[in-house]
């Protein structure tokens, strides 16, 4: 378990953030920190409202009420926006370009960070290409830190699973965050591609990455994680060191299924999880991945 950071420089900040889907409440006044330096976990049993925050800290959803600062900064509700401000993400589904090499996919990660323009790119002026080979040369530097500069060349489609969240992970980084966020990381992992996993996310905090992190698989958390957040039924329920977290009868009670006052019913429950289907894919009509 890594060692509880003192730092108290506030990277992320979400107050009192709020989503709803008609008459359902999928998240409800949900508050979190992240510091510089810390990994923090966000936990909690299906339908409990973990992908969703997410969204609402991306730009993916405008929360219903709430606000969310990087920085000091508050974010503006938009996914292209959010990553230029320093904040990026992965998603619990790879989202890669199956069609185009490793480095290419990498690549994509560095627009926000380009700053050359249409005319420049299309006259191939100096600028312009002195700006493609630093991003080349940072993709490149980005495959290595990842392990997989071997296979730059490779169709992304052909990387085994593991090397793919991988990739995800390296083209985030691409856009040069303070805040990385990772939705299921060692989903559909074995347990030798689930340790690497842990000690890239290692490397990325030693690198002054802030990370946070939902995952269903408790021993990695727990292992990874300086603090762990848990929602249940959309709603934060404890958040302490792991220690502390998973020692907690709450925590156990809701993870072996035994009901709250109020939970809501299996009906009710894929009725919030269409609504956010439905909205997802609206919002995310036309983005690139």
């Amino acid at each position: 378990m890594t060692t509880m950071t003192t730092t108290t420089d506030t990277v992320l900040h979400a107050s009192g953030v709020t989503m709803r889907f008609g008459g359902l409440t999928a998240v409800r006044n949900v508050d979190l920190t992240v510091n510089s330096g810390e990994i923090v976990g966000l936990i909690g049993p299906n339908g409990a409202g973990k992908t969703t925050f997410f969204n609402c800290l991306t730009g993916l959803y405008i929360p219903t009420e709430g606000k969310v600062t990087y920085k000091g900064t508050i974010l503006p509700p938009k996914p292209h926006l959010v990553t230029q401000a320093g904040v990026a993400r992965t998603f619990q589904n790879i989202r890669l370009f199956p069609n185009m090499t490793v480095l290419e996919n990498v690549l994509v990660g560095r627009h926000t960070r380009t700053k050359e323009g249409l005319w420049s790119a299309l006259l191939r002026l100096p600028g312009f290409k002195k700006a493609e080979d630093a991003s080349r040369e940072r993709a490149m530097e980005l495959l290595e830190f990842t392990g997989l500069a071997a296979k730059a060349d490779h169709l992304s489609r052909n990387l085994p699973y593991g090397e793919q969240r991988k990739l995800e992970i390296a083209r985030a980084l691409a856009s040069e965050p303070g805040l990385l966020l990772l939705d299921e990381p060692t989903a559909g992992m074995n347990p030798q591609e689930t340790r690497a996993a842990e000690e890239l996310i290692f490397a990325i905090r030693d690198q002054g990455i802030a990370v946070l992190v939902i995952e269903h698989d408790m021993r990695f958390i727990m292992n990874l994680c300086d603090r762990v957040s848990v929602l249940v039924q959309g709603q934060k329920l404890i958040e302490g060191t792991p220690d502390i977290v998973q020692a907690d009868e709450r925590v156990i009670a809701a993870y072996l299924g035994t009901p709250f006052e109020g939970a809501p019913g299996d009906e009710e429950i894929a009725e919030v999880e269409a609504a956010e289907t439905a909205q997802s894919t609206t919002r995310t009509e036309g983005d690139t991945p």
